[in-house]
């Protein structure tokens, strides 16, 4: 069992498999994108289902796929055949921006992913466009079309930004009247590529939620998962729900369960900590099943109780201007 030195059992694996993603969300990178990691840098497959295999033998219980963006890595979906094939573990799932997604989808669901995280920051197309610098809305709405089509849970999960798509919220928010989607409101976070936009973040999860009060005042609360980092929200009569993300916040740290491995094989125990050690490392020098079970062990246990003290044990101060992509979203 990975345990944590407040009690916390960490069940649930963040895996990036590229920091190469085809949109240029301004809020992830810059225009001209990143410094991509060499073949050689990334962690292969093999390795990736390797230490897989040994963190579900610990405990690990669900697995996020994540990038940069997924299905830009060839053969991904091999990969995440073998995966899906893991004895142990209850739930894969995916992050994806939806641009490559949708020819998929019938083979997701025969591999067993019930949900997918669809990253959707605007229903305007000249508004998607000047957020992701790319005319690729057409694409993304025909994959969510595709995942309700074959009963694929659907998040949309749309970054708020002041000035670039506060008027989108309520747009967001009426898809919940006839579709079973969940819409979730996420706090922008520094993790661009440039450093943060904002001396301070006027858009957080409370004016989010009164500005959707303020159309629904009888929107109701609805109970949280356990673990979950959204509070959840339904408008009475709606097929879906929303829910508010204080990502930047980070009011939802306390119950953390999770950790995240980056394309480098750089294990975090939070997102807005320091990497703790890289496993791909450790595999590449020999260290076998037993070795690196003791290194999870030691690093998880040392892990934060919240992403403020994370931030401030920080050494490397500019990881805070990191971006999403090369952190795994």
């Amino acid at each position: 069992m990975l345990i944590d030195k407040h009690g916390r059992k960490i069940n649930y694996l963040r895996l990036a498999v590229t920091d190469r993603c085809n949109l240029r969300c301004f809020y992830c990178m810059p225009e001209e994108g990143l410094d991509w990691l060499g073949r050689k840098e990334l962690m292969t497959y093999e390795e990736m289902l390797h230490i897989c295999s040994v963190m579900v033998k610990m405990g690990i219980e669900k697995i996020r796929i994540t990038g940069g963006e997924p299905f830009v890595r060839k053969e991904f979906m091999s990969f995440l055949t073998k995966l899906s094939k893991l004895q142990g573990l209850q739930e894969l799932t995916i992050t994806t921006n939806g641009v490559l997604t949708a020819p998929f989808v019938p083979e997701l669901k025969k591999l067993g992913v019930k949900s997918v995280n669809l990253s959707l920051d605007t229903l305007d197309r000249n508004r998607f466009f000047a957020i992701t610098r790319r005319d690729e809305l057409p694409k993304v709405l025909e994959t969510m079309e595709a995942l309700l089509h074959h009963d694929i849970e659907v998040k949309l999960n749309a970054v708020v930004m002041e000035g670039k798509n506060t008027d989108d919220i309520l747009p967001l928010v009426e898809l919940t009247k006839d579709l079973p989607v969940s819409v979730r409101f996420i706090e922008e976070m520094p993790f661009n590529g440039e450093g943060n936009h904002y001396t301070s973040l006027t858009w957080d999860h409370v004016q989010i939620l009164n500005t959707i009060k303020d159309k629904y005042p009888d929107i109701q609360k609805v109970p949280d998962a356990p673990f979950s980092t959204s509070y959840n929200y339904q408008v009475p009569g709606h097929k879906g729900n929303v829910g508010v993300i204080a990502a930047y916040t980070r009011s939802f740290c306390g119950t953390c369960n999770r950790i995240r491995l980056t394309p480098l094989g750089v294990l975090k125990t939070c997102l807005y900590g320091d990497g703790v050690m890289n496993v791909k490392d450790l595999m590449r020098a020999g260290a076998g099943e037993t070795a690196l079970q003791a290194a999870l062990m030691d690093a998880i246990g040392k892990k934060e109780i919240n992403g403020w003290e994370a931030e401030r044990n920080s050494l490397e101060r500019s990881s805070l201007n990191a971006s999403m992509a090369t952190i795994g979203g």
